[in-house]
């Protein structure tokens, strides 16, 4: 698979990765052990070396499975792990105080059988520490060898501007799809003026974009999603109209909607890798593939006149959730 160099950080991770929460987390009951080991490690056979996880998914466990997963090809693959959760657990509250920050790394190469984590996120800013406080943090655990790139998760422009100042941000991760283009207005063009990488999450709307959720899909009373406005009945009914102009689009090409979602999103940029979570390696083969789809101008340009009139209804997060995102 094709290799990208997130921002001007040196990093350099497949055009698509691996989101691993799903695995263990928010989407119904986890995977069992052995099925979420296979399905790693075929996405690392099929030319996947971008891994993202979190100290929050299970929470711990996620860490730990990647870390088995991986242990034979530790040294040809990226892991990307974060901290900022009491406990690891988001419904908790926020902590990035230097002394968590140490804390988490310590148990993350644990859990990851590692001796360094490639990509150390802040999984969602912390209003009570400093910025400058968390990026000079993880430049000193840089310096000892234990990290090697900083990262930030759902930073606003300013945010990621004073943290690059003090230790240079190599890829913000952030919600970007076809239904979420928010960062268009002013992420993107922050990271491609300071040379910053872009990792979208949730590249597939949470699995709306693929066509395989309508209506009347129900889902398990474990699964994030049952909380969501966007994924209420009735909302889920109002957009089926985007997954339908996608249809249009991914017919006439011969690929399937979340391939050409995922296409779309490697048209954008050059240093923008997303990273699109499965349980299934039908799924996982699929999204794989849209790695050797090509976008023409023409072709790009009709998806941006299908959609353009389309106004996807509902917020991505509930309200409690939704203010843990800085702006």
């Amino acid at each position: 698979m094709q290799q990208r160099e997130l921002g001007k950080s040196g990093l350099k991770v497949s055009a698509i990765g691996l989101g691993c929460m799903g695995l263990s987390f928010a989407y119904g009951p986890a995977t069992e052990e052995q099925q979420a080991i296979r399905l790693i490690q075929s996405a690392f056979d099929q030319g996947v070396t971008f891994f993202d996880t979190a100290e929050a998914y299970g929470p711990h466990t996620n860490e730990t499975l990647l870390g088995k997963a991986l242990a034979s090809n530790r040294d040809k693959v990226v892991i990307a792990t974060k901290f900022g959760f009491i406990d690891g657990q988001p419904p908790k509250g926020v902590d990035s105080r230097p002394e968590t920050i140490r804390a988490v790394t310590e148990a993350s190469l644990k859990r990851l059988n590692t001796d360094r984590i490639d990509l150390l996120y802040q999984h969602r800013v912390d209003p009570a520490v400093p910025i400058e406080d968390v990026a000079g943090t993880v430049r000193d655990l840089i310096q000892e060898g234990k990290v090697l790139h900083f990262g930030l998760s759902e930073a606003g422009a300013s945010t990621i501007r004073r943290a690059h100042a003090v230790q240079p941000v190599a890829a913000v991760q952030s919600e970007y799809s076809l239904w979420w283009r928010e960062p268009e207005t002013s992420i993107l063009p922050t990271l491609e003026e300071l040379g910053i990488g872009f990792v979208p999450f949730s590249p597939l709307g949470k699995g709306f974009l693929t066509g395989a959720i309508d209506a009347a899909t129900t889902f398990d009373k474990t699964d994030f999603r049952n909380v969501v406005p966007r994924f209420t009945e009735e909302n889920r009914k109002a957009n089926a109209v985007l997954v339908e102009a996608l249809g249009k689009i991914a017919d006439s090409k011969g690929v399937t909607r979340a391939q050409i979602a995922l296409a779309w999103l490697l048209a954008q940029k050059p240093w923008m890798a997303p990273i699109p979570g499965t349980t299934k390696l039908a799924r996982l083969e699929e999204n794989i593939g849209a790695a050797a789809i090509v976008l023409s101008t023409d072709e790009l340009a009709q998806i941006e006149t299908a959609l353009s009139g389309i106004a996807v209804v509902g917020d991505r997060y509930p309200a409690h959730l939704q203010q843990r995102v800085d702006r």
